[in-house]
């Protein structure tokens, strides 16, 4: 393949500078579009009101799954492309590329029209308080009507990251990053709109990244250019993407899904504590981004080695993404876990606020480098084809185990500690199930070469 500027050769040579060089920007792309919703919460919580702030709060476990179905379904569109580059057929790119860009268009206006009827009934759904229910579904609708710009996005940065450019999408954040900042103040101060400001911030500067990343293709002089004139639906293409895309949307998604039950819970324990919880998520992403990063790196490292045939690579690719995984989520987790009380008062200086934020970063950021023993091994899973077992794994250790908590264990402990405590519990049953399905895989596909 004829590798553009900002690619990186996946097939050869040294593995553990590439492999950084390619997560880091993945996570300070995952990390700037958190801070589009931490920048909400942070305006709101200082420029608005407490009630504001509770408001965006709960609209975050359902943002987190929107995101986390997006970012989900276009790794199919990464382990294809990547696939393809690994063995050789770079020829059949352009028709994957095309078809999954407009099928992304699509699927995002339907989710988006779709979020305008569900918005309501889904916060009913999670209980969350008669106080700030009415302004959590007016952040949450308008949040639904950026959805096509959402998918665009991710979609089109897991074709470039499938040929090892990283950066584009990441310069892309960069930008709307700081241009939401500017304008979640110009709303909420100078407009007074509250959270509707804060919300259409958000949706704006996602039009600006998914605007930048198909510039970024449009001008790809390899076989990822982007010809408007070319874009069509392929049901093979789409098949293929949505084959793979699917189960990794479902791993991603049960997490929220799960914690939607967590979100009611909290919930029930007042505007205060959703207001904390709201904050202490905020912190728990930046850990989280980074081991997701280094398992989208091994994704698509193993796609194409694997591809290429060269099995003893992808161990190495494993080997290096763990223990890049565990140091540097490690690293930032301890950093804001010793100074938690400091960071809060970024958000708010409500002390019933800041002591329920404490709480939670205190339980789940001290052992949230853990994640790293099942998001590695099931993005080396993806990688080789297997997307369906992660997926089904974290279904079992994860979604259903802190349901069956919190039917259970928790109400005969109504605590907000007891809560989350079923986080590390749900990491460690998820890593151990995780790691043995890909020892079974990896045997598999040694004796059948």
């Amino acid at each position: 393949m004829k590798y553009s500027a900002g690619s990186t050769d996946m097939l050869n040579g040294p593995l553990t500078h590439k492999i950084i060089q390619f997560a880091i920007p993945v996570a300070l792309c995952s990390m700037l579009q958190q801070l589009f919703n931490s920048a909400d919460t942070l305006v709101v919580g200082r420029f608005a009101s407490s009630g504001a702030l509770a408001a965006v709060g709960a609209d975050g476990e359902l943002i987190a799954l929107i995101i986390s179905l997006s970012s989900g379904l276009s790794i199919g569109v990464n382990v294809i492309l990547a696939g393809y580059i690994g063995c050789n057929k770079e020829a059949l790119v352009p028709e994957v590329l095309h078809s999954s860009l407009l099928f992304a268009a699509s699927a995002g206006l339907a989710l988006g029209l779709a979020g305008q009827f569900i918005a309501a009934p889904l916060l009913r759904l999670i209980r969350t308080p008669d106080s700030i229910s009415a302004m959590s579904v007016i952040y949450l609708k308008i949040y639904f009507a950026g959805c096509p710009f959402l998918l665009i996005y991710d979609f089109a940065s897991a074709a470039l990251r499938s040929s090892g450019n990283s950066r584009s999408p990441f310069a892309a954040l960069l930008f709307s990053g700081f241009l939401n900042i500017i304008m979640n103040l110009f709303f909420v101060i100078v407009c007074k709109m509250g959270v509707a400001g804060v919300a259409a911030a958000t949706d704006l500067v996602g039009c600006c990244s998914a605007c930048y990343v198909l510039y970024v293709l449009g001008n790809e002089k390899s076989c990822f250019h982007l010809n408007i004139r070319r874009l069509r639906i392929n049901a093979g293409c789409t098949l293929d993407i949505l084959r793979i895309g699917i189960p990794a949307a479902v791993q991603g998604g049960v997490f929220c899904f799960a914690n939607i039950f967590v979100q009611a819970a909290v919930n029930s324990f007042g505007a205060a504590a959703v207001a904390g919880s709201a904050i202490a998520m905020n912190f728990e992403y930046f850990g989280y981004y980074l081991i997701t990063a280094f398992g989208q790196s091994a994704t698509t490292f193993v796609s194409q080695n694997y591809a290429a045939g060269n099995l003893k690579r992808c161990k190495k690719i494993f080997v290096i993404c763990l223990i890049s995984s565990l140091i540097s989520c490690g690293a930032v987790t301890t950093l804001i876990t010793l100074f938690r009380t400091c960071a809060c008062t970024l958000f708010t200086s409500d002390i019933a606020v800041i002591q329920m934020a404490c709480i939670r970063i205190t339980l789940i950021l001290t052992f949230e480098p853990c994640c790293s023993f099942y998001e590695i091994p099931a993005g080396v899973l993806r990688g080789m084809g297997h997307s369906a077992t992660p997926a089904a794994i974290t279904v079992a250790g994860t979604c259903a185990l802190r349901i069956v908590w919190i039917l259970t264990i928790f109400r005969h402990f109504h605590t907000f500690a007891g809560l989350f405590i079923v986080f590390p519990v749900s990491w460690a049953v998820t890593s151990l199930l995780m790691c043995f399905a890909l020892y079974r895989v990896n045997c598999s596909a040694t004796h059948s070469r």
